[in-house]
């Protein structure tokens, strides 16, 4: 195996290969993108270039300020996120306003970042991947990482301190397993022990490597 490192930048006149990483609420996402990361892979953040899109300052934040009003600012001037989900979480209409200012900036972002990589694939982590679909048909594959619902409730439960009623409404909020599921190209079952996971991690990660070597030549 040639390492990541050793690889030409695929800014330098060839298209990257690029694989997006998605799952539902509490599936495990974050632990599989960190085993690619160990791994040597660029991982790429979709949670990282929001927080970047609406940063203080930037076009994104004055766009949201202007939609929603100023009480969506803390008081250093920076978006309260708090403050922001509970004004869009039982409203589809803000929802959808928030989503057309965040979304291009984020799309927009991570491409850069996967023409600046280096390495043979990077990944890219994003939740609302389906929601967001066909925005990102330019990646190469599709990555889930999957769970059943009632093992991501509990997760969920435990995480943020939250009770039943509330983490049901979390996963309802989002698209279907099964739909997920319908746009994968691979699946990660993340439903139990970590050491099938890790394996399959490794797997994919082999796999990958002789993909974007393919692509490249």
């Amino acid at each position: 195996m040639v390492e990541p490192d050793a690889r030409e930048n695929p800014a330098q006149g060839r298209t990257p290969w690029v694989v997006a990483l998605t799952g539902g609420v509490a599936a495990g996402k974050s632990a599989v993108a960190a085993r690619f990361a160990a791994l040597g892979v660029a991982v790429h953040d979709a949670d990282d270039a929001a927080r970047e899109a609406v940063a203080p300052g930037s076009a994104g934040l004055e766009a949201i300020v202007e939609s929603f009003g100023p009480g969506v600012l803390d008081a250093d001037g920076a978006l309260d996120r708090k403050a922001m989900r509970r004004r869009i979480f039982d409203d589809e209409a803000a929802r959808r306003r928030l989503e057309a200012i965040v979304h291009p900036a984020v799309r927009d972002l991570l491409h850069q970042r996967v023409r600046d990589t280096r390495g043979p694939y990077s990944i890219l982590a994003i939740p609302l991947l389906v929601e967001t679909w066909p925005q990102y048909d330019w990646v190469d594959r599709v990555l889930v990482v999957d769970a059943p619902d009632e093992v991501r409730e509990v997760r969920l439960m435990r995480r943020d301190d939250i009770d039943e009623t509330l983490a049901r409404r979390m996963l309802a909020s989002q698209v279907s397993r099964a739909r997920r599921l319908e746009l994968a190209d691979d699946v990660i079952d993340n439903s139990g022990a970590t050491e099938p996971r890790d394996a399959a991690v490794r797997d994919l990660h082999e796999r990958y490597l002789d993909l974007g070597a393919e692509k490249r030549s």
